[in-house]
This record gives structure tokens, sequence and C-alpha cells, in this order.
């Protein structure tokens, strides 16, 4: 399950929610990084106003010309921002596509309409549609995507700031980024928490993973409340932590990469304004987003990305899958090879723990039925045993 609905309306502050974890790399303070990006916002404001662009940092506005920025040693913090399009090779939906998309296909859940299923009030009401769908969707059925692979190849060689994702099938963590690499602006399938404001308490994958197998609505061990999945519903705050990293690492981003991402979902559509006048941004996608507005544009909201016009200057498209465009990308720098063996290596080792963990299955099913038989004939014994002391 990737892409959490869209939420025009979430808060910036969540009581709720985990602390911001530390950021070794990062020497300024929250207020000092948020001062920051407010100036540079401002900066970006007139400029954008005044018809001020920043400085050309890319020889050309092609997937060749951000391949070259990068091979020049000049691109140090790239940042990714992805969406539901970098897993649909796996094998998991979006939202949106027409037919094949997700809220095209609910009708068997007998839902008011296609968003209540990640309505937060109708879930503490109607819980079951949503852990019908997630047993379905579950993470851990489906292989990170060539792309994932590429993101963490950006990561083994220093050149990745942060990972920020709007998909909730932890598609990353299994393709190898950590927590510090990633933030899952919509949350994630990778613990729950009982919805109880008493309570609170956590769980973590396996355990929500047993219990939605199990047919079981997951009940607070503690309280008896509803559990749920820590993805963001409406009528819920993003995570404290998109915030504050979001201060921290976009002024010093030198590359923006967006991929699979139709950049209609805020607040997050609205990360691509947050880089400097000067940082390329590159979408590799199967159409054209991020064009603004001109009048949000003006006021700093939205993405005023522009790819075709005679100011262009930092904005590149390209345009296809993003499995596709990762391995052009890739071939370009040199890396294919390696990111090849990367998801051939990977995905063997996927496949391996899962027949692992297929034959114990297997192996638990057989005691469990072998204990049953034993105990028949025991019984059977016990009877045949009373039955003769009865003749006796």
């Amino acid at each position: 399950m990737s892409d959490v609905p869209e939420a025009s309306n979430r808060e910036e502050v969540e009581d709720n929610t985990p602390e911001p974890e530390e950021q070794s790399d990062d020497s300024s303070d929250d207020g000092e990084a948020s001062g920051d990006t407010e100036m540079d916002f401002l900066r970006n404001l007139f400029s954008k106003t005044l018809g001020i662009s920043g400085e050309k940092v890319l020889d050309e506005l092609t997937l060749e010309g951000v391949a070259s920025y990068i091979q020049s040693g000049k691109c140090k913090n790239i940042i990714c921002m992805v969406g539901a399009g970098i897993s649909t090779s796996a094998g998991i939906p979006d939202f949106r596509s027409p037919d094949t998309g997700l809220y095209a296909n609910l009708q068997k859940y007998n839902l008011p309409y296609p968003e209540a299923i990640f309505q937060i009030d109708y879930f503490k009401k109607h819980p079951e549609p949503f852990f019908a769908l997630a047993r379905e969707l579950y993470p851990g059925q489906f292989k990170p995507t060539v792309c994932h692979y590429f993101i963490k190849l950006l990561k083994d060689k220093g050149l990745l700031k942060r990972c920020y994702s709007q998909n909730i099938d932890t598609l990353e963590r299994v393709a190898g980024l950590e927590g510090e690499d990633l933030i899952e602006a919509h949350g994630t399938f990778y613990t729950s928490h009982c919805v109880s404001f008493m309570c609170r308490k956590e769980y973590d994958l396996d355990w929500m993973k047993e219990k939605i197998f199990s047919d079981d609505i997951p009940k607070c061990d503690k309280c008896s409340s509803l559990v749920k999945p820590d993805i963001v519903f409406f009528g819920e705050n993003l995570p404290k932590r998109f915030f504050t990293s979001m201060a921290m690492d976009f002024p010093r981003c030198d590359l923006l990469i967006i991929m699979g991402t139709s950049l209609q979902v805020q607040p997050f559509a609205a990360l691509v304004g947050r880089v400097s006048n000067s940082c390329p941004r590159l979408l590799i996608n199967l159409e054209k987003a991020g064009g603004a507005d001109p009048l949000l544009g003006m006021i700093g909201i939205g993405g005023g990305m522009d790819f075709d016009s005679a100011k262009a200057y930092r904005d590149v498209a390209h345009i296809s899958t993003c499995d596709d465009g990762c391995l052009a990308f890739a071939d370009l720098l040199g890396w294919k090879a390696e990111l090849e063996e990367m998801v051939k290596r990977e995905h063997e080792k996927i496949n391996s723990k899962a027949e692992e963990e297929q034959t114990a299955g297997k192996a638990e099913s057989g005691k469990a039925e072998s204990g049953k038989a034993e105990s028949g004939k025991a019984a059977e014994s016990g009877k045949a045993e009373s039955g003769k002391a009865e003749v006796e």
C-alpha cells in the first residue's frame, strides 16, 4: 500500500507522534534551521515576484545534464521525494489511476465514499474495511523496485541527504534505508499505536501482521481500544519529524529528485519550493507535475516548476516509469551494472527468506497435526483399555 490519501488540512503539530530523531550530522538547532528556512522562503518569494532566477548549475536541462552535475563532485546533499509511482511495479496499486487505482476498486467494502476507508472517524466506528484492505496489501508481500534500490545506491555513495516518502508500504526500509535516512511523511505500517489518548501503547510490525492475518480486529492488550498502524488518516496530523527535518534539510539540498508523484498532496507537494533558487530539480514520472498556478507560485505555494518556458534554468522532466528512469540515470552515471546486481542480489535474499519462513511454517503445521494425531491415538487407546476393563 502506497501514498496515503490527500489531505489539505493536516496540521503541523501532533502531540502523540514520536519525537523527531536526533540528526547527528546537523549542527544547527531546530530554531536556527527554521529561521534559515523562513529567510529562504522570503528570498524565493521576492525572486519570483521580481523575476530573478538563481544560478544555473546544469550544463543542459536533461537527464544527461543532471548526471554530469553529480559527476562533477559539486552535488553532495541529494533529497529524494517519492510517491506511489515508485511502488506500482512491485504490484502495489496507486490511488487514482482509472480502473486499476485503489479508489476504483473499493466497491466490495460498501463504503459511503472511497476516501472513507482512510477517515479516522469512520475507522473508529467501522474498522473492518480498512483491515480487510490491509490484509490484501500488507507490507512484506512485495519486493522493492529498481527505483527503491537506486535511492539506496545514492545512500551507499554518500550522496543521499534524506528520502521524503508519501508511501506507507515500508519498501524503502526493505531496500535498506534506515530511520535516519527516511521521512515517512504520511506515516508507516512499521509501528502501530493504541488509538486511546490515555494509553497509546506501541506495537511492532509482526504483532500487527499476526492480528490482521488471523482476521482479528487489532485491540490493545492493555485497554482493549482499537490499535491502528501509524499511517496518517484524514483528520490526523503529519508526524512532527516531517516539519523539523524539512526545516533542516531543504536549505542544504543541492539536488532534488522527485519520483512517482503527481505533486497534488499538500503539504508534501510544497516541499519542491523549499530548496534554494539555484538547486536543480529532476522529475522522473509518467507525466509532468509540479507546475504551480501563477498566482499561487507568486506567494510561494506549490512547486512552481518550470520545464518548458524560455526562463527555465534548473527543472528537468524525464518522462518514463520510475524504474526505467532510474536505470537510464544509473547508466549515465556509470552505475547501471551495480544497480542491476544490487536488485538481483537483494531480491534473491528476500525470496530465500520467504522460502525459509514457508518451510518453517509447514514444519510447525506438521508438528501440530502430528500432535493432534498422537492425541487421537492416545484417546482411542484409552477407550480400548477402558473397554477391556469393563469386559473383565
